[in-house]
């Protein structure tokens, strides 16, 4: 095959590069450091760092070449480019980037997997694809997020500074350092778009994310779903709706109502952006509730439509339902009667019950009044630790699963 001098010549560029970025997300080791027959998956929102990663892995082992589905044809044989690679060269691992734009990607994995002697590690930046690639390959995938940074590893990348991981018992109970809570200084940062690992060498990250977002409107949901011309438009302006909109009352009702579209559409729509790692939903706590969630956005994309001071209290929210995403902790929200004021989220943590309130300095207990739960948790910004309160960016150092 011709294409073979450029693909290795592009291999040997991305080693390069990797070399240069001597500085490794916490997922490098737990990828190395997996060394199962199964195929590994990694999906993770545009502009995570999953590239990147592949160029780490590719740097670190000679035995492994970078791939990148840009540089193949979309319908390009994978199975055959590999077995030839493989059975000419020696190589054992393949980095396969984005893989899901080359056309037939998971029948061609499930036949590499089964008759080739390699393994496998490719990335994504649309979940629905990978999740859909996991369950048709079933035991053969084992699939991983990189995510945009926690606020513990934006404070290693951004500022130097190594703090420890915890627990969510060990926030609950106290169990945290000075340097824990001192961190509170840069937490404003972090939310501005510190937490986009590009923001390190973009001191103005905000108009590439507006591009990114573009992007996957444009490209990678329309790859996963059918989506007439006009749909990509309704994405566009749902987006907008969200972004200025106060957050309680985001759901498929009042999209469906805002927007001109069926509730069936914006179950659709919110999922697909979900799955792009641009927005999240939240559904309530108990079974014998409308199942309607609470539509949240990932930050910082809140404030690609308002002003740090404006999007405040949506940024709060949308940063604690990352967080917990990042710690793999369910997240609910508390659904109460009329007029009744509850905590913003319920968590199910180790058989007991959390309920967490997100707000301002001021924000007091009375949502949790007739609330029933183990423990009742006000998380703000700037406050000092006291009894059932705590700094909001302490929940940025839970540890991942």
């Amino acid at each position: 095959m011709n294409e073979f001098p450029r693909l290795l010549e592009l291999h040997d560029l991305a080693a390069a590069e990797g070399r240069k970025r001597w500085d490794r997300r916490d997922l490098f080791a737990r990828v190395e450091a997996d060394k199962g027959r199964h195929f590994i998956g990694i999906a993770g929102p545009r502009g995570a760092g999953k590239t990147v990663l592949l160029k780490q892995l590719a740097a670190a082992n000679p035995e492994a070449i970078y791939l990148s589905a840009d540089t193949l044809h979309e319908d390009a044989d994978l199975f055959d480019i590999i077995k030839s690679l493989s059975s000419r060269y020696r190589y054992r691992t393949f980095l396969l980037d984005e893989v899901h734009y080359l056309s037939g990607a998971q029948a061609s994995l499930k036949k590499i997997y089964d008759f080739l002697d390699v393994r496998v590690i490719f990335t994504s930046s649309v979940a629905l694809a990978m999740q859909a690639s996991a369950h048709d390959l079933a035991r053969r995938v084992r699939m991983h997020t990189l995510d945009y940074f926690s606020f513990r590893e934006f404070l290693h990348f951004a500022h130097g500074e190594d703090l420890a991981s915890m627990g969510l018992g060990d926030l609950i109970c106290g169990r945290f350092s000075p340097g824990h809570l001192r961190a509170g200084r840069h937490f404003s940062g972090y939310l501005a778009g510190g937490l986009l690992p590009f923001a390190l060498e973009e001191p103005e990250p905000l108009p590439l994310l507006a591009g990114t977002l573009e992007k996957i409107i444009e490209r990678d949901i329309p790859h996963v779903l059918r989506l007439r011309l006009d749909e990509l438009t309704v994405l566009r302006k749902l987006l907008v709706f969200v972004g200025r909109s106060a957050m309680d009352g985001i759901n498929y009702s009042s999209l469906a109502a805002n927007l001109g579209i069926t509730k069936y559409k914006a179950e659709q729509y919110t999922a697909a952006l979900e799955g792009a790692f641009v927005m999240r939903r939240v559904f309530p706590a108990g079974t014998n509730l409308l199942r309607e969630p609470k539509v949240l956005l990932v930050p910082p994309m809140r404030l690609l439509h308002l002003s740090m001071a404006e999007a405040a209290g949506g940024l709060r929210e949308d940063f604690f339902a990352l967080a917990m995403r990042q710690a793999g902790i369910d997240l609910h929200y508390l659904k109460g009667t009329r007029g009744q004021k509850t905590p913003d989220f319920l968590v199910e943590h180790n058989g007991k019950n959390i309920a967490f309130e997100i707000g301002g300095k001021g924000k007091g207990r009375s949502q949790f009044k007739g609330i029933s739960a183990d423990h009742k948790i006000v998380l703000a910004p700037d406050i000092a630790p006291e009894p059932n309160r705590l700094p909001l960016h302490l929940v940025g150092f839970l540890a991942s699963p």
